[in-house]
């Protein structure tokens, strides 16, 4: 008897780090959402697109812009000064770090799924 009192608390803790890790942490696969976020927010936030490199992507330089489009079908044009990570015109879906300006989303890093 106690042998299960002592293995009680343990198991609680284990599952509630559990919980908070599925629930808060783990972000899943599904796309995110450019409604999600302010327009007048600068602050970096990080979204899960998919990549139209149909569309083109163009760079000059350091300066990089292409389409990308989030699970409500908005079509955004992501650009940004960066290094493309090897992959990326193959990818499909992309991670976004950076914020919306303007009429599109400025980008810090590109990350791949």
């Amino acid at each position: 008897m106690k042998i299960l009192q002592k293995l009680i608390l343990p198991i609680l803790l284990i599952v509630a780090v559990a919980l908070i890790y599925i629930f808060y942490f783990d972000k899943g696969q599904e796309l995110g959402s450019y409604s999600d976020l302010d327009p007048n927010n600068s602050a970096v936030k990080e979204i899960r697109v998919q990549l139209l490199a149909d569309r083109g992507i163009e760079q000059f330089g350091t300066e990089v812009s292409f389409f990308t489009m989030d699970r409500n079908g908005k079509v955004v044009q992501v650009s940004g000064e960066l290094m493309l990570p090897e992959g990326f015109k193959s990818s499909e879906v992309v991670i976004l770090r950076g914020h919306l300006s303007g009429t599109g989303f400025h980008a810090h890093e590109v990350l791949l799924d």
